[in-house]
């Protein structure tokens, strides 16, 4: 599906449901009737397609009337509301990626790993994919009788439960212990602990992976059996940490299953810079030979899908300084979040030029997306957007310089890949490295390599067996995938989250300090325990 196609269905989608959240929406509890109506849109193939695309919307989008005026999540900034922003508050902004120097409420304690269970992002996070659970249910409870006659239907039902299940892979990382609730209901769910919804996750993923197209037969923007396989790979990864299982085999296995799917590396250097890492990240990602390694993506467009997150966000907020917006296709910037010395330092052995004080300007590996001009590598004071090196990594231009849809430049094209091929070479290599029988370390070289090549241009970055290591790939994950919301999982993967490696600012100190264990998992929010008593606080809060 093109992206203004979808996009329009999303618009659409977003019009017809004329949904508004309230807080009985937000405990795990889609029971408000105002969450859904029976509506028409279940009268045939085509009708549900469109109430399908809201289920997607809700992790793209944040309100009924574009980029702001009614916003599905109250008590917090629309913008700030949607997902892909969240997950870079949640993930990002709290390691060793990113400061920023905003003093919102709740923004601050981010970084500092210091949050309260009353922090607005924590919670508005958590409401999010409870609001997503509840369409993903609506649907498959409304689409289930149109499925018994059209498989069409079923195949959507299939894409509804991957959505659900991919939001319970997000509460399970985020919360632990939360309520698994599968089905419309007037109670108050129990809470459910962190084994429960890791089975959940995997049976539902195991079962849709039948029903799902077969990978890359649907249209863009949709997932298939693919997407699937790849977050059973993420999932199995994660699992001697979330629930003391050693799936490293079962890590191998899927993460196999998804790279003989189809999907390939994008290697395409349409704009001929030597790399083409970047063109992941620009605005025609979605034809630009980026669509052929992105497994699962939110889709966004300039004048369809309009929303102050997604790439919107990650393009205009980092912006600021000695910057020029225009060089992003945009009409402006926010100043905001920019990377930490920890991070530039996982690009030092490729260094090739440097200011006069020492401090590295450009690098052979062409992954290091920094702007440097005007920015100092240390940060003293997180409020001043000149202290830390801004990050490139993501542009509202065309691989062919050419600007996006919005000739005002207030909105961005860019997709936000959740899922690439590229992670799930680094969770095969991983996997093989922790134990994971069915695969072997020289093709989990090879993998390294191959991204190593991408990112290089050549060979010249290009490692040996003997550098081929767990904290290697702990550091590779950070050069391939820093910005895009994966960093603190990981970090908490190695133990080295809470301890074991300090980087600015972590814990509120400037050189970084430890943080108790127990901030491994955020906190369930504290209104949301008011409201249910069925529900336990975490551990720590």
């Amino acid at each position: 599906m093109k992206k203004k196609t979808i996009s329009t269905y999303i618009l659409a989608a977003f019009m017809a449901f004329s949904i508004s959240s309230c807080q009985d929406d937000l405990d795990l509890l889609p029971n408000d009737p105002d969450t859904y109506t029976e509506f028409d849109v279940f009268k045939d193939a085509s009708t549900a397609k469109s109430a399908l695309a809201k289920v997607y919307a809700s992790l793209a989008l944040t309100g009924q009337q574009g980029p702001s005026g009614s916003g599905d999540i109250e008590g917090v900034d629309e913008g700030s509301s949607q997902y892909s922003r969240l997950l870079f508050h949640l993930n990002v902004l709290t390691t060793d990626e990113s400061v920023i120097g905003w003093g919102d409420p709740g923004v601050p304690d981010l970084h500092n790993i210091s949050w309260s269970t009353s922090n607005t992002f924590v919670e508005a996070m958590y409401y999010r994919l409870a609001q997503t659970v509840s369409f993903s249910n609506s649907f498959i409870a409304n689409a289930e009788k149109l499925a018994e006659n059209d498989q069409e239907v079923k195949a959507y039902i299939a894409e509804a439960r991957f959505i659900r299940a991919y939001v319970y892979y997000n509460l399970l990382d985020f919360y632990g212990n939360v309520p698994l609730v599968t089905a419309i209901s007037s109670e108050l769910p129990q809470q459910s602990n962190r084994k429960a919804i890791f089975d959940f996750v995997e049976s539902e993923l195991k079962t849709i992976e039948l029903e799902l197209k077969e990978g890359r037969t649907n249209e863009y923007g949709r997932v298939d059996k693919v997407a699937a396989q790849a977050l059973l790979s993420r999932l199995y990864l994660n699992a001697e940490t979330w629930i003391g299982e050693n799936r490293y085999t079962d890590a191998v296995t899927y993460s196999k299953l998804a790279m003989q799917s189809g999907y390939t590396l994008n290697t395409k250097d349409v704009n001929g810079n030597g790399s083409a890492y970047d063109e992941l990240f620009l605005a025609d990602n979605d034809s630009n030979g980026a669509q052929n390694e992105a497994i699962f993506t939110l889709n966004f467009d300039g004048t369809n899908s309009r929303t102050y997150g997604g790439s919107t966000f990650l393009v205009k907020a980092s912006i600021g300084g000695n910057m020029k917006a225009t060089d992003y296709g945009v009409n402006g910037g926010w100043g905001g979040p920019r990377t930490t010395k920890a991070l530039v330092d996982q690009f030092s052995s490729s260094i090739s030029s440097t200011k006069q004080n020492g401090e590295p300007t450009t690098w052979k590996d062409k992954r290091a997306m920094f702007f440097t001009d005007g920015q100092s590598l240390e940060i003293n004071t997180i409020g001043t957007f000149a202290e830390g090196y801004a990050v490139t990594k993501w542009s509202n231009k065309r691989a062919d310089g050419t600007g996006a849809k919005d000739t005002t430049g207030e909105y961005v094209d860019t997709d936000v890949p959740l899922i690439r091929l590229a992670e799930i070479y680094l969770n095969y290599a991983e996997a093989v490295l922790r134990g994971g029988s069915g695969g072997d370390r020289g093709t989990a070289l090879n993998l390294i390599n191959e991204l190593r090549t991408r990112a290089y241009g050549d060979t010249s970055g290009n490692i040996t067996n003997s550098q081929l290591s767990l904290d290697f790939i702990l550091d590779e994950r950070a050069r391939e995938m820093y910005w895009e919301g994966t960093r603190r999982t990981d970090l908490i993967r190695f133990n080295k989250y809470a301890s074991n490696y300090n980087w600015p600012f972590k814990g509120g100190a400037q050189n970084g300090t430890s943080v108790a264990a127990t901030r491994a998992l955020f906190p369930i929010p504290n209104n949301i325990i008011v409201i249910n008593k069925n529900l336990t606080q975490n551990p720590g809060y």
